[in-house]
Order: structure tokens, then sequence, then C-alpha cells
């Protein structure tokens, strides 16, 4: 089967390349899922420069890219528990390829017709959802989302319009191809020209309310900007760091406004889904799945294209998410 693949660590476009690899041989408790699908996400990057801790780690020689995909059952056991031909997203390991050996454990079976840019980003869908949630902000609050054209933020944007939350989505410049009011967004705060006016505006867009929380992606000086512009006892939830710079507070800006800062980790980064959470799955798959909810997608790739796929994807992360597609899909 062809594969994405490297034998060392390095940037991902100098260490990745296209090889014939042999389909993955199940060992017990293991599902054969044909891949249908597997985005290109900053977290596949960091795993082929081993910023992950253990046990994320790459195993050489021949380490298949990809940690997140979408793909349907070809082989099960009896003992899996799952049919052949159900359609299922996993985060787990190797899904730059065409078959993926996954544990039943981490698959998350998905209805048969939900769509392939939904279902491919399930992970995002799930981080968006509990981003929101962790946020505690609540019905005619407001919420500060950072780095607004990225997946998860549009994500964020869509699931807290649903929930009756206000948003100001934060960019860093305002794109053409995609209207981030029609998505939710209740203002756009471009800082394309300096993020020293933030504050004011964030304060002037809540009428001196002050922002509830903060969704924050990106980092640099917007975020201490934003967290300056805080209602008392909003939240701060960190997750990603797209900016090099960095924030400056002091202990004040924190302390006299009871502000709680703290680090988003994916659910399923260490340990798979249990039973306990089919529920909320289930949510995210009738608040996802609804025609209005739009995933904006920067291009489907075969395997064979992965150096354009990857290029594009690092190059223009805001034009939307780009995909492999595996071409028996």
């Amino acid at each position: 089967m062809k594969a994405v693949v490297f034998d060392k660590i390095g940037p991902p476009l100098d260490v990745l390349y296209l090889a014939e690899v042999p389909t993955p041989q199940l060992n017990d408790g293991e599902v054969l899922i044909r891949l249908i699908a597997a985005p290109i996400s900053p977290g596949d990057f960091l795993f082929i420069e081993n910023l992950y801790p253990e046990p994320k780690r790459p195993r050489f020689p021949r380490q298949i890219g990809g940690n997140h995909g979408l793909g349907v059952v070809e082989q099960a056991r009896p003992d899996a528990h799952i049919e052949p031909g159900t359609l299922v997203a996993f985060s787990h390991y190797n899904s730059w390829a065409e078959y993926a050996a996954v544990p039943v454990e981490w698959l998350m079976p998905l209805p048969a017709n939900f769509p392939i840019e939904k279902g491919a980003q399930f992970f995002n869908l799930i981080s968006a959802w509990d981003l929101l949630t962790q946020s505690r902000v609540q019905a005619g609050q407001w919420l500060a989302v950072t780095a607004g054209y990225s997946a998860v933020s549009i994500m964020v944007t869509q699931f807290a319009r649903q929930r009756g939350v206000n948003v100001i989505s934060i960019v860093r410049r305002v794109h053409d191809h995609l209207d981030l009011k029609t998505l939710g967004a209740t203002e756009v705060i471009d800082i394309s020209k300096g993020s020293q006016n933030t504050s004011a505006r964030a304060k002037e867009i809540t009428l001196n309310q002050g922002v509830n929380a903060i969704i924050d992606s990106a980092g640099g000086p917007v975020t201490g900007e934003l967290i300056r512009a805080m209602a008392f006892g909003g939240q701060v939830i960190i997750n990603g760091g797209m900016s090099p710079e960095r924030f400056e507070l002091h202990n004040f800006d924190v302390l006299l406004n009871g502000l709680e800062i703290k680090a988003h980790v994916y659910r399923y980064f260490f340990t798979p889904p249990q039973i306990s959470d089919r529920a909320v799955l289930q949510q995210i798959v009738d608040a996802s799945g609804r025609a209005d909810f739009q995933v904006p997608l920067g291009g489907l790739h075969p395997l064979e294209d992965f150096k354009k796929a990857i290029g594009e994807s690092m190059r223009n992360p805001a034009r939307g998410k780009h995909l492999f597609q595996m071409q028996f899909a």
C-alpha cells in the first residue's frame, strides 16, 4: 500500500517521502481500517519533529505520518464488536496511508452519511466542543477566539452560536474567502495593523462588560491585550501557539480580576474514548452534522501530492484544512 513516511526527525518537507509499505497485519484487539481521508494538522508536524511527550514518539524505520483519520472497517475479529463497513474516525497513528491497523478502543463510529470533511476532522470537532465547555461561557456572555480562521476556532464559533454565546473573532487579517460573521461571529477584530488597540476594541464591543472567556490558539501580544479586557472571574484557555512572540502580564492583571489561565489537552491524546463518552460524542455528531455547520476545506489531495498538500497547509492555514483523500475512497 502507499504511505507517506519518514526515517528521521526533521522539518516535514525535508524528511517525508512516499513509499510502498506492507498492508498492516492485525494484532490482538486491532481492526483494519481502509482510509477514506486524513487531515494535515499542526499536531502532525509536531509528531514528525519529535516534540510530543512519550509515548507519542516516532518509531523508525518508515514511520507513517498522520495521527487522525476517517475510514471504513475492512477487517474485524468477532471479539472486536464492530461490523465491517462501519464508518469510523480515530486519533492514533499511521493515518497518511491507504490502510491502518487501529486498536478497536480508539475507534469512534459515525453515521454512514457523515460528511467526509467533518469526519476527517472529528478530533477538531471534539476539541472545539471541549474548549467551549471548558471556558464556562454562558448564553449572552462574550467569548474571544484568536486565530479566527483556524479550523478549531471556526468550529468553536459555530458551537457558540448554537448556545447563544457572543463571539469576538480575532484575526491577523481579514480574508475575502470566508465571512466569519455568517458562521456566528458577532464581531471580528483585524490586528494586521497592530494589537495595541485590541483591549480597547474588545471593551467597546462588549459595552465595557468585558470578555468572559478567551480561547487562544495564537499567543503573542494580542493575548495579553485580550486578558486586560476581561470581565472578573473569566477563563483563559490556551490551545496553541501560532505566534512566535510572547505576551506580558503583571500578576495583578490576573489576581485583581479573578482570572483562571489553563491549558487544553485533546481529550484522546493519551487515552482512548470511554463508554461514558458516548453521549457527548453523539451530541457532537448531532451539533456538527447540521447542514448549516460549515467546515471549510483548503483542498483534497492524493497521497502522491503530499509535498504540495503539506506545503499549502503550512503556508496558508487560514484557507481551510487540507486533507489527504485516498484514491479508492
